[in-house]
């Protein structure tokens, strides 16, 4: 009789190809790829709140005094409007040793653990110890005043 180790391998290395080819068509998650739009199909709309532009909204601008600011605790964020109509968005952790930030006012976002201010309208270390400003992030105003990240 004959070794069937051989067959058995190119069997198993077959059966793993096929596989390996068959995977090639689907996505993390187990979801299946969907084909690119045919040029002058009609393509379908996205869901609202999955792609950029939609995104939800963090707040309203009238929420966000002119010269202050609001800290958004649980998305850890700080929005400020430095002047009337100009909005601007910073982590709300501190550069310093990563505490959040508790307060803005005149004209500061401060940290409470060791006394960092930074300015509100870049916010660039106004007084220490922090030396680095706090991140930027960027931000939409839509017409209806909701506040969202880009």
């Amino acid at each position: 009789m004959s070794d069937p180790t051989p067959a058995t391998r190119r069997t198993v290395l077959a059966a793993g190809a096929a596989v390996a080819l068959a995977g090639s068509t689907l996505t993390a998650c187990g979801e299946e790829r969907k084909p690119a739009s045919e040029p002058g199909s009609p393509s379908k709309p996205e869901p609202s709140g999955t792609r950029a532009g939609t995104a939800k909204a963090l707040l309203k601008s009238s929420a966000v005094p002119v010269g202050g600011g609001t800290i958004l605790k649980e998305e850890k964020l700080v929005v400020t409007q430095p002047t009337a109509g100009s909005f601007r968005c910073f982590t709300a952790v501190c550069t310093h040793q990563g505490c959040l930030v508790n307060k803005v006012e005149a004209g500061t976002i401060d940290c409470p653990c060791h006394g960092s201010k930074f300015q509100i309208a870049d916010g660039a270390v106004a007084h220490g110890p922090a030396t680095r400003p706090l991140a930027e992030k960027q931000i939409t105003v839509a017409p209806d005043g909701n506040i969202s990240l880009a």
